[in-house]
């Protein structure tokens, strides 16, 4: 099974111009698909609702759409009539399973005076795979402050690893208004973690998600902690990159990542960045679990 990440900046590539179709040709063919910075209503994007259009061009996926960033955008016509209209900035999750349930987990954040702070988010899908239940998170973290990353973190950590005692959307019986949807939202304890978490591989936050290492023995794969999957598969954590500055010819590291569970950890069997594609700052991240 391949899953890729990537934050396609609201189709704005790196030759400074729209075009959703080169983003999303980027990501084609995996199976399960997270993006970010997917938007609805903005005014200098050539595709007003752009989680319609992906759908368009992605057609045999099942997709969720969960938008952190929702503000009014409506518009009242002569007539008095209104068009309502909201302004959206959210993650996408995409699979070529049925998702068979959505949750969007807002995290903590702090008022700004200088800078735009937009509200983050995580959005939880739990994937029908064939081989069983896999729940995925498309997330998207601050990008101003280490601070506010590390609460982010702090916090979203105890909720993915809690689903097993808490459920996701639904617990308890079946009930008759729901009718079959409502035996078909399993708990999946393994899950995948994917997105732009705007964090280095030597900082803090990076270490919080996936424990210290020892000064002696290396990492531990540990059941509280996730599993970078790109140093799982060999690679050198300092290695690679994901992310550009407008105008820079290379890369200022790895700010996108792909993280399972510890359960998963020795399911996965490579992990790759895209460093071809051009319809974003970031680059598409992907890897490949033997599911």
């Amino acid at each position: 099974m391949k899953l890729a990440t990537y934050n396609i900046q609201y189709s704005l590539g790196k030759d400074g111009s729209y075009e959703l179709e080169r983003s999303i040709d980027a990501v084609r063919g995996a199976d399960v698909i997270a993006l970010q910075e997917v938007t609805r209503n903005f005014a200098q994007t050539p595709d007003a609702d752009q989680p319609a259009r992906i759908a368009e061009l992605l057609p045999e996926y099942y997709w969720v759409y969960g938008p952190p960033v929702d503000l009014d955008a409506s518009v009242r016509g002569a007539d008095g009539r209104i068009d309502n209209k909201r302004l959206q900035f959210g993650n996408m999750l995409l699979a070529r399973w049925p998702i068979l349930s959505k949750r969007l987990l807002l995290l903590p954040r702090r008022r700004t005076f200088d800078r735009i702070n937009p509200q983050c988010g995580a959005l939880e899908g739990i994937v029908d795979c064939p081989g069983g239940p896999l729940r995925v998170y498309s997330v998207h973290l601050n990008y101003l402050n280490p601070e506010e990353r590390m609460a982010q973190i702090e916090w979203l950590l105890p909720q993915m690893f809690d689903v097993p005692r808490t459920g996701a959307v639904l617990s308890g019986p079946e009930q008759p208004w729901i009718g079959e949807a409502s035996r078909k939202e399993p708990v999946s304890e393994d899950f995948a973690v994917l997105g732009d978490c705007n964090l280095l591989p030597d900082s803090p936050e990076y270490t919080r998600i996936v424990g210290e290492a020892d000064y002696y023995e290396g990492s531990r794969i540990v059941a509280d902690h996730l599993v970078d999957t790109w140093v799982q598969t060999g690679h050198a954590q300092d290695e690679g990159g994901t992310w550009f500055e407008p105008g820079a010819a290379q890369s200022i590291g790895r700010l996108d990542y792909g993280f399972v569970s510890a359960s998963l950890a020795a399911k996965v069997t490579s992990a790759w960045i895209d460093d071809e594609a051009t319809g974003s700052d970031h680059q598409p991240t992907w890897f490949e679990l033997d599911l």
